[in-house]
């Protein structure tokens, strides 16, 4: 396979602080790389190394056979790897039209009309093609997300870097943003994508770097990496993001902060709508106002886990009350008990009591009719 990227022994510091630590891979060309790993193990800072946003302290990048950690001018660099943040990083001034054509003609000198025609073809590709005459402010953040690959591809670049272009958005958005970049995926482009989207990561990649302890702790396909990863931490990660944890404080909690919470992780593991509406409901009509009244100290606690190989879910509830009795529901929650009961996968719910604690498990599934 044809090399594009060579990476050799990378490092990153920052006075005593070793970001990246020794890094060594190959990109090769048509590669789709998702960097995944936690918060703070380096994933912006290795793709930022990678087109010299940030200088490395030591080692080699080589793109194309030629060093770029040393020699390249960083335009001439540019103008072969685009860059997409996550914060999109738009002119505000300039209209959508205006963004994509501007590097192209000034860098690469193309000719405005020719720049016009691949900046409306880009558009149509994106679905904005009648947001042409927009400024950015007019724009969704899922819309500006668009218009911003749009101008890193207005550069033919060999390699496109993304730097969580999805992180900024709020999850109704998500969607619209990774199936661009899908599209992209299938056009054999060479893309790196640091990306907290685990199950995008998944469907996008033919390969996946999980990065801990300041380099690539394990490379491999996605199927080797989210189901059956070699090393122990990529496992307790891979576990840990399928997921949602929170304490709900009775006296002190914000509704609507908890459902966006719940949102965000229906959208991040891209559950099936029906598991979604099941999901938000229990949460809304069982959980919030049904148990959580019952709570006599302390808080509750919930763990939500997420299988997207049979799109089920598992719910953990465990909070300090009196004893829990026709599953907390009441004569009354005639309506809400029957509900429940239609969601909840047969003989899955249990309901432990000792010490004055309530712990209450059950599993639902999507495709189980509501």
């Amino acid at each position: 396979m044809e090399t594009v990227i060579q990476i050799e022994h990378l490092q990153k510091k920052y006075e005593q602080v070793e970001i990246l630590k020794d890094i060594n891979c190959t990109i090769n060309k048509g590669d789709v790389i998702s960097i995944i790993g936690p918060s703070g193990c380096g994933k912006s800072t290795f793709i930022n190394c990678i087109n010299r946003m940030i200088e490395p302290t030591s080692g080699k990048v080589i793109f194309k056979g030629r060093e770029i950690t040393s020699k390249s001018k960083i335009s001439e660099l540019r103008m072969e790897m685009g860059m997409v943040f996550q914060s999109f990083n738009l002119f505000p001034h300039m209209t959508v039209l205006e963004n994509i054509m501007y590097a192209p003609m000034k860098l690469k000198k193309t000719e405005r009309v020719a720049m016009y025609n691949r900046a409306m073809e880009l558009l149509t590709m994106v679905g904005l093609s009648d947001k042409y005459d927009r400024y950015p402010g007019e724009l969704s953040g899922g819309q500006q997300q668009r218009v911003a690959i749009c101008r890193a591809l207005a550069m033919d670049p060999e390699v496109l870097l993304l730097d969580e272009p999805t992180s900024a958005l709020d999850p109704t958005m998500v969607g619209e943003v990774e199936n661009v970049i899908k599209i992209l995926a299938n056009t054999g482009l060479t893309m790196m994508i640091v990306t907290h989207e685990m199950n995008f990561a998944k469907s996008v990649s033919n390969r996946i770097f999980y990065m801990d302890e300041g380099g690539i702790y394990e490379d491999g396909t996605p199927e080797q990496i989210f189901d059956s990863p070699k090393k122990e931490k990529t496992r307790w990660f891979i576990n840990r993001m399928k997921t949602y944890s929170c304490e709900i404080d009775p006296l002190n909690y914000n509704y609507f902060n908890i459902l966006n919470d719940v949102n965000k992780f229906t959208f991040s593991q891209f559950m099936s709508a029906r598991m979604k509406y099941k999901l938000q409901s229990v949460f809304e009509e069982y959980i919030i106002n049904t148990l959580l009244p019952n709570v006599s100290d302390g808080s509750m606690s919930i763990t939500i886990a997420y299988d997207d190989t049979n799109d089920s879910t598992d719910l953990s509830i465990k909070y300090n009350g009196k004893a829990l009795e026709n599953r907390g529901l009441s004569d009354a929650d005639e309506i809400i008990c029957s509900l429940l009961n239609s969601f909840i996968v047969d003989d899955s719910f249990t309901a432990q009591y000792e010490n004055n604690t309530n712990v209450i498990r059950f599993r639902m599934v999507g495709n189980i009719s509501m």
